[in-house]
């Protein structure tokens, strides 16, 4: 199972080694979110068992992953949660709610695009796949997930959020794409995640490191994107239990990344995924996430 935590301010977010215990900041203005399973539908997020659904949904019950640690830390409990959440089924019930009747005021744009971005193997794909799950009250995967070492999202796909059959979409499609490079050599760039956030990209498109998206090269290119096209918010997505290995190049990139979308005016935010695998605790009981010392470490 993997367990998500959402950050609501990037103020104290970085890749690498923690330099220090401080309590995480938003300063930044970045958004930092945390979130767990929702454990009302079974199974809940991050689950491995693949089937396919009435609607064609991608399947896949037999890709090889790659073998994880059991925790990194015992975990302490803090006396009281850095981040207050009520975690009851009328709060789940509520936060759904919100969701499904979400609607853009813009009549120029009837869903609001957030795009996933993270390394390979960080739980984009998983991420989508949880959410529409726990709104169909059953297992779906609508996104192809695996752990290859090269990642397994290849193409721009977008994914509406809806609820059981006879519901309308909800105004929140969630973006899909190849993996970020942490070598440099694979994976997706900068350049073209910075085309896909300014709504150059066509839906489908297949990425290569050695084809960077162009207007005389990429069938479909939208020259000229209308706010419809274009990427509403980003969502960084992590892996806690690599957050501490992933390569320098790595958090330089992030770091232009950042920069670049803030100037593009696009809102940004972050999800910690794998947090059961530092905490024994939060492994434990998810609820207890935000009262883990270990956890806030690893976000500040």
């Amino acid at each position: 199972m993997c367990t998500f935590v959402f950050l609501i301010s990037f103020g104290g977010f970085s890749i690498g080694p923690p330099a220090s215990t401080t309590k995480p900041s938003s300063s930044n203005g970045l958004t930092t979110l945390t979130a767990a399973p929702i454990t009302s539908v079974q199974p809940a997020f991050g689950t491995t068992t693949l089937t396919r659904d009435d609607n064609s949904e991608v399947t896949n019950s037999s890709e090889t992953r790659e073998p994880r640690p059991q925790f990194t830390f015992l975990g302490l409990k803090l006396e009281s949660p850095w981040r207050n959440m009520d975690w009851t089924e009328e709060r789940k019930t509520s936060l759904m709610e919100a969701i499904t009747s979400y609607r853009r005021s813009c009549e120029e744009v009837p869903q609001a695009r957030v795009l996933l971005l993270g390394p390979v193997s960080s739980g984009k794909s998983s991420f989508i796949s949880s959410v529409q799950s726990v709104f169909n009250g059953r297992v779906t995967n609508r996104a192809m997930v695996g752990s290859f070492s090269s990642g397994f999202t290849k193409k721009l796909q977008s994914f509406n959020i809806r609820g059981k059959k006879g519901e309308d979409h909800t105004g929140l499609v969630l973006c899909d794409t190849m993996g970020m490079s942490e070598d440099g050599m694979t994976g997706l760039t900068l350049h073209d995640i910075l085309s896909v956030v300014k709504g150059h990209v066509p839906e489908g498109h297949k990425f290569s490191p050695d084809q960077p998206v162009s207007a005389s090269e990429t069938v479909g290119y939208v020259k000229r994107p209308s706010l419809k096209d274009k990427v509403h918010c980003v969502a960084f997505v992590v892996d806690a239990s690599k957050i501490t290995t992933y390569p320098k190049g790595l958090s330089t990139t992030f770091k232009q990344l950042r920069k670049h979308i803030s100037d593009l005016g696009v809102h940004q935010v972050a999800l910690l995924t794998h947090v059961d695998q530092v905490c024994l605790q939060t492994a434990k009981d998810v609820t207890g996430v935000y009262e883990s010392r270990t956890i806030q470490d690893v976000v500040s």
